[in-house]
């Protein structure tokens, strides 16, 4: 069993990681507020360098490497923006990124990832897949695996999300965490409920493939098919070897929520047009629980919107009211 991560883990983090991220802001949403009839925050990590939330933890890691291990270079697995965030990571500290992703991550994110410098290997249909070719670069070349979210490094880095927010709004009562590995939902967890144990952590997932909350139903760390979805980086496997996330996922969250493509359209729709707000599905599903009325008794609350790497065409038709399903050939070829 690997040792226990701790507050003291992200309070290092974030010094680590100081100066070289955006501290990004909590903001009332009176639309939101109103829907629940309970004050509603967001806290704005769609506005992070490289999009998403993934910064934090990529950096974190990054920066813990040593010289050896920089020198040979990181390999991840990614569904768009870790590969992104680590991309930039490495890019910033002189380091080699080479990023395995599914045929199902969106192109924009693949664009986007190449534009920072990695180099992109694209395989399989399933994050799953796409890890063979991660084990295979770091059994030849010795590189090291910097995986999206089962590390220590990596989950003490999204924690430092927590801190903010019991920074910012010490009497929070809940908080809505966007859930695919749980790396990001573990961290947070973590480090708020050491500041306030009291405090309720809500994973909130699509229906269409989520590994963490089906594994949880099954006792264990299982396979899920990757599904065409508007949430598009929830998806992926959680790892049948998890060292981390499964169990602190297990240990630290009050409730699991799972939302559907109608709700996660809804969601990115009126974070648009009531907050002027552009999100990616992953990072509106906290949106799309309240909207839909999931959260029951939510109190003072505090969504994380954690992406904004969509495609802007997709965007403008969720946004002009089009019925968009990836599920089907038009849906799918939004993002392509």
């Amino acid at each position: 069993m690997k040792d226990p991560i701790t507050l003291g883990d992200i309070l290092s983090a974030r010094k680590s990681i100081a100066g070289q991220i955006v501290r990004t802001p909590l903001r009332p949403s009176a639309s939101l507020s109103d829907v629940v009839n309970s004050p509603v925050w967001v806290k704005c990590e769609h506005l992070q360098y490289t999009g998403s939330f993934k910064l934090r933890g990529a950096l974190n890691a990054v920066l813990k490497l040593t010289d050896d291990q920089k020198h040979k270079g990181v390999v991840g697995v990614s569904t768009g923006n870790y590969g992104r965030a680590l991309a930039y990571a490495a890019q910033r500290t002189g380091v080699r990124a080479v990023i395995c992703m599914s045929e199902l991550v969106p192109a924009n994110k693949v664009d986007a990832i190449r534009a920072l410098g990695a180099e992109i290997c694209i395989t399989g249909k399933s994050q799953d897949e796409a890890q063979h070719e991660v084990d295979r670069l770091v059994a030849t070349h010795g590189m090291t695996m910097l995986p999206p979210f089962d590390h220590a490094d990596i989950i003490a880095g999204q924690g430092t999300l927590g801190l903010e927010i019991l920074e910012d709004l010490p009497d929070a009562e809940t908080l809505l965490v966007p859930l695919s590995g749980g790396g990001l939902l573990a961290g947070v967890a973590l480090a708020a409920k050491s500041v306030n144990p009291a405090i309720r952590v809500v994973g909130i997932s699509m229906e269409r493939g989520c590994a963490m909350i089906e594994s949880l139903q099954a006792g264990q760390p299982v396979s899920v098919e990757e599904l065409p979805t508007l949430a598009d980086s929830l998806g992926g496997g959680i790892g049948l070897n998890n060292q981390y996330t499964f169990d602190m996922c297990a240990d630290l969250t009050d409730d699991f929520v799972l939302v559907n493509e109608t709700q996660i359209a809804d969601a990115i729709r009126a974070a648009y047009q009531d907050d002027q707000y552009v999100l990616e599905g992953a990072g509106a599903v906290g949106i799309a629980a309240l909207r839909a009325g999931l959260i029951d008794n939510p109190g003072r609350t505090v969504v994380l919107a954690t992406g904004c790497n969509i495609d802007m065409a997709l965007h403008r038709r969720i946004t002009g009211g089009e019925n968009v399903d990836l599920g089907t050939a038009k849906g799918a070829g939004a993002t392509t």
